[in-house]
């Protein structure tokens, strides 16, 4: 399936859940904000939510600094 992740087109296998993208991406326990298709999904759901052919998501990653 496509999806667009962060304004750049990405094919992912079917089936694929958010917190498995998350995963690959090398993302797992870093402060995150996701948005698909303009909807904030909150961290206790990534595991629950499946990613579908056409979505558009944006990550943020929170970097801290002093």
């Amino acid at each position: 399936m496509n999806i667009v992740l962060n304004g750049e087109p990405r094919t992912l296998p079917g089936g694929t859940l958010l917190a498995q993208l998350i995963h690959e991406l090398g993302l797992e326990g870093k402060r995150l904000a996701v948005e698909i298709n303009r909807e904030i999904i909150p961290r206790s759901l990534y595991a629950q939510t499946g990613v579908k052919d056409g979505d558009r998501i944006e990550i943020l990653h929170a970097i801290g600094g002093g």
